[in-house]
């Protein structure tokens, strides 16, 4: 309680910015603050056949997991250019070669539609969207009726003790969405409310991805129950501040590698952050298909244009 406290337990930015490292975790202990410290981050990047789902935790980097069980539902946020769209790609196809349920909802009609060619549950006009949503939602709460008449349900154990599949809505380009919806966001906003508050025990989980976590569709505390923050690419310090608070004690840097960006894994400590590797020739259409045993049926036209986007 003495008059050096406040800085002793606020040291982020002096520790990183003068040992040149991340901060991955700090801990409070009984006479002393615990800052762990990680040097040269970019050696802790896998590629995407590292990238495991397994026992409610999906591996994103060496030291980097999303507990999705315990600290569920993930909020991506970056502009063009920043790796988001393979990011999003790459933990879908993790998420298939599990026995996870997966709703894919892309409003411009972009990369993620096209999974509609190998998988179900892939949609991009507005009223399928909408539908999915609702469904989405009175999955969730048929789910916990049916776990409470579950022969082994126990309270305080979640769906995985009872052996049933995650469901997880994958929502790309989410602000794009409400504002194409107009006055009929708020529908959207009270049912996705309902899912990021209920959904852990039930095994239903949100996967948003914007441009900028604007209040505007995330408000009334939405926000604040996506455990799992990804900011990818070039951000503002407004963006920075949306996605992990105003009051963060940490020096944002921009570096020009794709992938690279910033992360909150739900223990309230940012550390930088990169995407897995995908390879320059990597096509994701045919590998999911060959997880879901469904051939892609691309236009030659597409094919083309798919071709380019490598070198996005």
């Amino acid at each position: 309680m003495g008059k050096y406290q406040d800085q002793l337990l606020q040291l982020e930015k002096k520790l990183e910015t003068g040992l040149f490292c991340e901060l991955v975790d700090k801990e409070l202990k009984e006479s002393y603050v615990e800052y762990t410290l990680l040097y040269d981050t970019i050696n802790s990047r896998i590629a995407i056949d590292e990238v495991v789902a397994k026992g409610g935790h999906l591996k994103l980097m060496d030291n980097v997991y999303w507990a999705y069980d315990s600290l569920p539902h993930m909020l991506i946020a970056g502009g063009t250019g920043g790796g988001k769209t393979y990011f999003i790609l790459t933990i879908i196809e993790a998420l298939l070669r599990t026995d996870s349920k997966l709703y894919i909802l892309d409003p411009k009609n972009a990369d993620l539609a096209d999974l509609e060619t190998v998988m179900d549950n892939v949609y991009y006009r507005k009223d399928d969207m909408m539908d999915c949503i609702i469904r989405f939602y009175e999955d969730m709460l048929a789910r916990s009726e049916e776990m409470k008449r579950h022969p082994n349900y126990k309270t305080g154990e979640n769906y995985a003790y009872l052996g049933l599949p995650a469901n997880f809505l994958i929502f790309d380009e989410y602000v794009a969405f409400m504002d194409m919806l107009g006055k009929e966001s708020t529908k959207v906003v009270d049912k996705l409310k309902q899912i990021v508050m209920l959904g852990r025990q039930a095994g239903f989980f949100l996967i948003l991805a914007c441009q900028r976590p604007d209040a505007k569709y995330l408000g009334d505390g939405i926000r604040d129950q996506f455990n799992f923050r990804v900011a990818l690419g070039r951000m503002s310090e407004l963006g920075y501040g949306m996605m992990f608070g105003s009051d963060v004690q940490k020096q944002f840097f921009l570096k020009p590698i794709k992938g690279r960006g910033y992360v909150d894994v739900g223990t309230s400590v940012i550390s930088e952050f990169y995407t897995p590797l995908v390879p320059k020739k990597y096509d994701f259409l045919k590998n999911i298909g060959n997880i879901t045993t469904r051939t892609p049926t691309v236009p030659v036209a597409d094919e083309v244009q798919a071709t380019g986007a490598d070198e996005r």
